[in-house]
């Protein structure tokens, strides 16, 4: 069957990759000059390893824990699994030459629309959205939004193997600290658009911090799949991020695994990934809101120590 692939990210580069080796005849169209996303933090629980074993190679550090400081309490989050901190660039990069080594077409710097594609060298049979948060597939589908929040990160110029992350809640995210191993230490934010900027600036003003390589992008949370038979959305473009940290590598990947289990029925795929994910979703909403009520009101009443599954809190 000859698919379309709109977005050469992680997601879409695993679903291609994937599919290829099933038979499929898969293009992949992505609107930059080159593969890599360069804004993430590149923080992969070692589920990763049981999509990709390859990226093994990629591992700077290895995390187990993580600090959350409020303001009167600090908890310390134990992970079930341990987290890798990799370069998301390599990690991508490794994807497309596993890819192009299954026969993808990949086709960089595409402009194109749902018109295009659909024409695009003879029709494609089944279109998958894989294009981001701001996702042009689901928008061409009329479908809502997610809601958004933004990220901003930054670098400073210090080796750092320490096997914790440190966390500050925020209103209505959180500021993190990183250790990349080697290379550096990360700092940044995710917040809501409008006050994480200058929630951020504060931040590093009071602790003296000079970051470089600043950037910044968009996550979504929601889950939005469409209810079409021949297109498909899959990762950040439906939404797939955890709601307490933001990441979203390990889920798009376990959607993209149901997607090439039920393809080519998109319709199958749609209602096992609402079963699959959508009372993760509720109960790590509710969980969050609990944590962060009492965290920042009733900090004695959490325990100093806590254990959670690393990608669905329990």
């Amino acid at each position: 069957m000859r698919v379309a692939i709109v977005g050469g990210g992680i997601c879409g580069l695993y679903l291609a990759w994937k599919l290829a080796e099933k038979g499929h005849q898969v293009t992949v169209f992505e609107k930059k000059e080159k593969i890599g996303k360069e804004v993430c933090s590149g923080l992969f629980s070692e589920r990763i390893l049981d999509f990709i074993p390859e990226s093994q190679k990629l591992i700077q550090n290895k995390i187990d824990s993580v600090l959350i400081h409020f303001s009167k309490r600090t908890l310390r989050i134990k992970f079930s699994n341990w987290f890798f901190v990799m370069s998301h660039y390599r990690l991508d990069n490794l994807v497309a030459n596993l890819a192009k080594g299954a026969k993808v077409k990949i086709i960089l710097s595409s402009n194109w629309s749902m018109s295009d594609i659909e024409h695009f060298g003879g029709e494609f049979k089944r279109i998958v959205g894989c294009d981001g948060a701001l996702s042009p597939v689901r928008k061409s589908l009329g479908l809502k939004d997610p809601q958004f929040r933004l990220a901003i990160q930054g670098f400073i110029n210090e080796k750092n193997f320490s096997n914790f992350i440190e966390t500050w809640p925020t209103k209505s995210g959180f500021i993190w600290k990183i250790p990349r191993g080697l290379y550096e230490t990360e700092y940044g934010i995710i917040e809501k658009p409008k006050i994480a900027k200058e929630i951020f600036d504060k931040f590093l003003k009071e602790n003296n911090l000079h970051l470089e390589r600043i950037n910044s992008g968009i996550i979504p949370q929601g889950l939005i799949i469409p209810k079409n038979s021949s297109i498909a959305l899959c990762g950040d473009a439906a939404g797939l991020t955890k709601p307490w940290s933001g990441g979203g590598v390990v889920w798009s990947l376990i959607a993209a695994n149901i997607l090439l289990k039920n393809f080519p029925d998109f319709i199958k795929y749609k209602k096992e990934v609402k079963k699959f994910f959508l009372p993760k979703i509720i109960f790590s909403k509710i969980a969050t809101k609990i944590v962060y009520f009492l965290g920042f009101n009733f900090p004695w009443i959490l325990p100093k120590n806590i254990k959670i599954e690393s990608d669905f809190l329990i």
